[in-house]
């Protein structure tokens, strides 16, 4: 159904292939049907998912992101990889077949699974 509460823009990520996109959504939608399943009712963010703000990305699909921003020379390349992670993410609960509600917090969006 996707996010049917909040803010549903969507920007796209570019830099990547279609393979390596989808393997980053699969990835994500993994990420957060564990977070839903072991925390019910809880706001959750790309931050929440993935352990924090330490961006150990290395041997998940998510390092493309990283390594991009490397190449193209960045000036923080984990901070700008960590946007297009937070885009990713938003697109995927967009096209998840559950509902999800969409909030701003300090510096991120946070979700919260409907059931």
């Amino acid at each position: 159904m996707a996010i049917i509460e909040g803010n549903s823009i969507i920007k796209s990520v570019s830099g990547l292939n279609k393979t390596e996109k989808d393997k980053i959504m699969c990835f994500l939608q993994g990420a957060v049907y564990c977070w839903c399943k072991n925390n019910c009712n809880q706001w959750f963010s790309l931050s929440d998912l993935m352990g924090g703000l330490n961006y150990l990305w290395e041997g998940t699909p998510l390092f493309v992101l990283w390594v991009k921003h490397k190449n193209n020379e960045s000036k923080d390349p984990v901070i700008a990889a960590g946007k297009d992670a937070g885009w990713l993410l938003k697109e995927t609960l967009q096209l998840d077949k559950r509902n999800y509600s969409n909030r701003k917090s300090f510096k991120s969006n946070e979700y919260l699974y409907i059931p």
